[in-house]
């Protein structure tokens, strides 16, 4: 007992004593700290989830149901995911117009980016769906431009014409310009299909495709972009070109032929 005492009474044993303390309230917080911070991300995405319903009751309902079941005025929300809602909402096309005409136009949004995140995240508990992209997915950073520009050209340039100044479809439909479009909206669009747009799940379109696909799209529309070709005339493509193939070039054969006619004429007289 005498020993046992001594050794308690040793001047490292306070020492001893608090290391093992410091190891046990360590375990504790390893143990339970996962869980608390799980709790509190379902608790933050629950409010946005409620935040959301509230604005899509005012903004949304009308149109889509309160429920997001879809009328006659508007198509199901179930199962679009957050990135249909983040694109649609983000470029301002919807809220839309009463009297719809053709096509959604593209304006000014009324919303805040983070109320577009509490409605996304109302419209995604309805239904699993595509998510919103994360900047890593739309970065031009480890994308390829020659396959981005061979990938648009295939799948996209049909109706956004090959460096995306877009173009006329059918009954005054038309397919967008993409150009100052922000990329994030680009690869939401690619996920989702929207409007009169063919969807291009990853299954279709990867997501190093996609970003492949944007890169190029900045380096075609970037304001230092050079077009070696020389006036590029809109980049609209043969109908701008056969236009002005046709006026002047034309025109300038037509007038070469009066000015050559002129010459034979007066050269007769003399």
């Amino acid at each position: 007992m005498k020993k046992l005492s001594a050794r308690r009474r040793h001047p490292l044993a306070a020492v001893v004593v608090l290391l093992l303390a410091l190891a046990a309230t360590g375990g504790l917080y390893a143990a339970f700290a996962p869980a608390s911070k799980a709790q509190a991300d379902e608790t933050a995405q629950s409010l946005a989830i409620d935040e959301g319903k509230k604005l899509y009751s005012v903004g949304c309902a009308s149109c889509h149901g309160t429920g997001g079941q879809g009328t006659s005025d508007g198509p199901s929300l179930v199962g679009v995911g957050a990135a249909a809602v983040d694109f649609q909402v983000g470029t301002g096309r919807m809220p839309a117009a009463t009297s719809q005409g053709a096509q959604v136009p593209r304006k000014k949004n009324i919303y805040t980016q983070a109320q577009i995140d509490q409605i996304a995240a109302y419209i995604a508990s309805l239904g699993a769906g595509p998510a919103t992209p994360t900047k890593n997915d739309y970065s031009p950073e480890g994308a390829d431009i020659a396959k981005g520009g061979e990938l648009f050209r295939t799948n996209c340039a049909q109706c956004h014409n090959f460096t995306g100044e877009g173009g006329a479809l059918t009954h005054g439909k038309y397919a967008p310009s993409l150009e100052g479009v922000d990329p994030k909206h680009i690869y939401e669009a690619m996920q989702t299909g929207p409007q009169n747009m063919p969807s291009f799940p990853d299954t279709t379109l990867s997501q190093q495709n996609k970003k492949d696909i944007i890169a190029y799209l900045n380096a075609v529309n970037g304001d230092e972009t050079e077009n070696p070709g020389g006036l590029d005339l809109g980049g609209l493509g043969p109908v701008s070109e056969g236009l002005f193939g046709w006026i002047f070039g034309l025109g300038a054969l037509i007038a070469v032929a009066v000015w050559v006619a002129a010459r034979t004429a007066k050269a007769k007289k003399s």
